[in-house]
């Protein structure tokens, strides 16, 4: 970078002279840098003479890239300065549902000038390993020894079904009340497997879907219910779609992930802004106290 910097003030300048002014340094300390370059290269750049320097044919190849890869590495420091400015939570879908947006008020307030973003990934680590996010919420462990996780939270599940589903007129449902039907899931993000029934009272298939629209879809068409977190029911309604606590069903750990070896800053603020902020539900006792079960569910 030194040398294609110096290599273009030279350029710009016309001298040596002027270019070491231009780049607060020696006259001898550019040409020796362009000589450098130039051995880097195998091939002369400049025609130097008493009075001129001047491009080679090959010099003007060089500049043209040479600026072209300064102003890539000049967006890419200030994509990393924005960066500082905000952070990136990634979720596959839903955040921290009815929660989202107060947290990013809190955060606001604590963190003037930094920005909590939440950004839609629908991938198993949702847009962490991706490079979309800086912290991911997760509803399941990732099964990547390279991430760090943290719990801050406890969700009921919710069992879904179409409107018209006799299930609906209900105020609750459980687990057994879904035995012989199809449940859709996503298999790329979502854990509700049949370890969630017994042997004797198992659903009849499980369909697998990519995303909450292609989910909620089915699931309003009548072609499947469904089993997922509060969060998607507070993030997700849907004309023709009812959600229905389960009353028999193991509640789902919400956790954060960061790279464990970058930690992404205030990282501690944010765990115990989401904490905080979890443990106001109304459900916050049962949160601390709640079975752990054998799963989550990352919206399905």
């Amino acid at each position: 970078m030194r040398q294609l910097r110096a290599l273009l003030a030279v350029v710009d300048t016309g001298t040596f002279t002027a270019a070491a002014a231009a780049l607060h340094t020696t006259q001898a300390s550019v040409s020796r840098t362009v000589a450098a370059l130039e051995r880097a290269l195998g091939t002369r750049v400049l025609h130097r003479t008493t009075r001129t320097v001047a491009l080679t044919p090959a010099g003007i190849r060089v500049a043209a890239h040479a600026r072209r890869v300064l102003e890539e590495v000049a967006a890419l420091r200030r994509t990393a300065e924005r960066a500082r400015d905000e952070l990136r939570i990634g979720y596959a879908w839903a955040a921290l549902g009815r929660h989202t947006a107060a947290v990013q008020r809190a955060w606001a307030d604590a963190h003037p000038g930094a920005a909590l973003l939440f950004v839609q990934s629908n991938t198993p680590t949702a847009g962490l390993t991706e490079g979309l996010a800086d912290v991911a919420v997760l509803r399941r462990p990732p099964g990547d020894p390279r991430l760090a996780t943290a719990e801050v939270g406890r969700e009921r599940r919710y069992a879904v079904v179409a409107a018209d589903d006799p299930l609906a007129r209900r105020r609750s449902v459980r687990l057994a009340d879904l035995t012989g039907r199809v449940l859709a899931s996503d298999g790329g993000t979502g854990t509700t497997t049949r370890d969630l029934w017994t042997a004797t009272h198992e659903p009849a298939a499980i369909r697998d879907v990519r995303g909450v629209d292609a989910w909620l879809t089915a699931i309003a068409a009548g072609q499947a219910a469904g089993v997922t977190t509060e969060a998607t029911a507070r993030q997700h309604p849907r004309p023709g779609v009812v959600y229905r606590p389960l009353r028999d069903a193991p509640w789902v750990p919400v956790r954060l992930a960061w790279w464990a070896d970058s930690p992404p800053p205030d990282l501690a603020d944010l765990v115990a802004l989401v904490r905080a902020r979890l443990a106001r539900d109304g459900t916050g006792n049962k949160m601390a106290t709640s079975p752990t079960g054998n799963g989550s569910t990352l919206g399905a």
